[in-house]
């Protein structure tokens, strides 16, 4: 299932991602605010740091632990989705993806496999970033290249800000009570070990 090219400069290996341009792109100062520090939620690339950011950053994304803030985003009509939805009932997979993200291609089959043994278990959501791209851009993608999960727009960066999400490819596990049992980003993930901790209840970053 190939992902569209394009869209990450050179920064850091990947690029930092541009804030302007296209219908839904996001202004720099919407993607700043609500605690992200120095990140500037310059959302990077997942191929910007191929491997597991979590393994190598004390500070990467939301805690451990730690219960997401309620966050409306919105599905691929345009109509609100209030997150909380999907918090809480069962164990929950977001990733923070992008259809020009090379890593995101990369990491996918990572993630089909754990839907497809969790699938039943597990909500698993893909919140795509208005980063570059437009909802009729993913919308366009997923008719070519169909995908087994919920996706749903981060029009205003409003979940990027709520999961301190620090690139494309950042994957959240929740477990059944709402709290962050995993946060990873890149291509070399473990998700399915993330996911069955998740439902077992065990927690690791």
């Amino acid at each position: 299932m190939d992902q569209a090219g394009g869209g990450c400069g050179t920064d850091r290996g990947g690029g930092v991602l541009s804030h302007s341009g296209g219908e839904g792109a996001v202004r720099p100062t919407a993607w700043g605010r609500g605690g992200v520090g120095a990140l500037a939620l310059a959302l990077l690339c997942g191929a910007a740091q191929p491997r597991r950011l979590a393994a190598q950053e004390d500070e990467l994304g939301i805690a451990v632990g730690a219960r997401p803030p309620a966050v409306t985003v919105q599905d691929l009509d345009g109509k609100p989705v209030d997150l909380a939805r999907y918090i809480g009932r069962k164990p929950v997979l977001l990733e923070f993806w992008a259809t020009w993200c090379p890593i995101c291609k990369a990491l996918l089959p990572r993630i089909e496999a754990a839907h497809r043994r969790y699938g039943d278990k597990v909500e698993f959501l893909v919140v795509a970033v208005a980063v570059n791209e437009s909802r009729g851009s993913v919308q366009r993608h997923l008719v070519l290249h169909p995908m087994p999960f919920t996706f749903l727009w981060d029009a205003d960066g409003a979940a990027v800000r709520a999961f301190q999400a620090p690139s494309t490819s950042y994957v959240v596990v929740l477990d059944a009570t709402g709290k962050v049992a995993y946060t990873g980003a890149g291509e070399d993930q473990d998700v399915e070990g993330a996911v069955q901790k998740a439902i077992t209840g065990g927690n690791r970053r």
